[in-house]
């Protein structure tokens, strides 16, 4: 069957069609993208604002226009931290409901670290033995780990690279005093559970997702994404270390220019760059490595997992 999966995501709107059935990896035919930025479309009393309100919905037509011309059964729609965090969550989804008629569900933190999981899992199989998955986002962190499937431990914290950008990077080149407090709001989160997850022990191995852990991957000098998702990419920490004052002094246009930065996420990459260093130094990892699959595969694989059991 071909289904679009709908991911309102904090940085970005993400239409995916695939093409799917049980037993077999969901096949990407064809992908549609907007620059949503609603992390950023929040006011002062962190709801999101009329004009981000109107992006959203305005994007969710489009894409469901999108998926019935490329022949979609059924359209699976999310949103994440953004939409989940904002004050005005509810008016939000019936402005897009009344509009669009598509009824976005919102995914808990938790949830979105369990699905991003067993996407992590089912792409590297059992042989990966105990796995840590890390997510960065445009507005939180997920963490999970576990031997099965489904995690032992999955949590969220408030640490997405758009949502940090925008508290303690605003306006100028970050200091080094701001550069040294923005890393400690991140180490003190992350430290705050991070027993949740070492108290499994070290795990076998170590995987991230998404564009944050792919964009610093790259910079660091894993293959380009033309290369394909079978190439084995890792992110290394010693390499990060390295590459972290060189971000900080470098201008938005330079940071524009390096290999795997999209130029409307050229302020996150800094405070992402932050994060992932703070995962790694916590987790005591010296390396992760890039899983292609992330959250929207995991959404299929549940799915497809829920409808051969209706089908027995």
């Amino acid at each position: 069957m071909r289904v679009g999966v709908l991911d309102i995501g904090s940085n970005t709107g993400h239409l995916l069609v695939v093409d799917a059935h049980g037993g077999a990896a969901p096949l990407p035919a064809f992908s549609h993208k907007q620059p949503l930025r609603l992390a950023e479309h929040l006011d002062e009393t962190g709801a999101v604002s009329a004009e981000g309100i109107a992006a959203l919905a305005a994007f969710t037509a489009e894409a469901l226009h999108v998926a019935e011309e490329k022949g979609c059964e059924d359209i699976i729609s999310f949103a994440t931290s953004a939409v989940r965090d904002a004050l005005n969550s509810e008016e939000v989804l019936e402005h897009v409901r009344e509009r669009t008629g598509v009824q976005i569900a919102v995914l808990s933190g938790e949830d979105e670290a369990r699905l991003t999981f067993l996407a992590v899992r089912r792409w590297f199989g059992w042989s990966a033995g105990r796995l840590a998955v890390f997510d960065i986002g445009g507005g939180s962190l997920e963490i999970a780990g576990g031997s099965d499937e489904s995690p032992d431990v999955a949590w969220s914290l408030p640490l997405g690279a758009a949502r940090l950008s925008r508290t303690y990077f605003t306006g100028t080149a970050p200091s080094e005093e701001g550069v040294r407090e923005t890393r400690r709001v991140i180490r003190t989160e992350i430290a705050r559970d991070a027993g949740h997850l070492l108290r499994g022990g070290v795990p076998d191995r170590a995987a991230a997702t998404s564009k944050t852990f792919r964009s610093l991957a790259r910079i660091c000098g894993a293959a380009p994404l033309g290369a394909g998702n079978l190439v084995p990419r890792t992110l290394r920490l010693e390499d990060l270390r390295e590459w972290i004052p060189k971000l900080v002094a470098m201008p938005t246009d330079g940071i524009a220019d390096l290999p795997g930065v999209s130029p409307s996420r050229t302020h996150q990459i800094v405070p992402g760059a932050l994060v992932a260093e703070g995962v790694m130094d916590i987790f005591g990892l010296e390396e992760l490595e890039i899983c292609p699959w992330a959250l929207r595969e995991g959404v299929i694989l549940e799915r497809l997992d829920q409808m051969s059991v209706l089908e027995q």
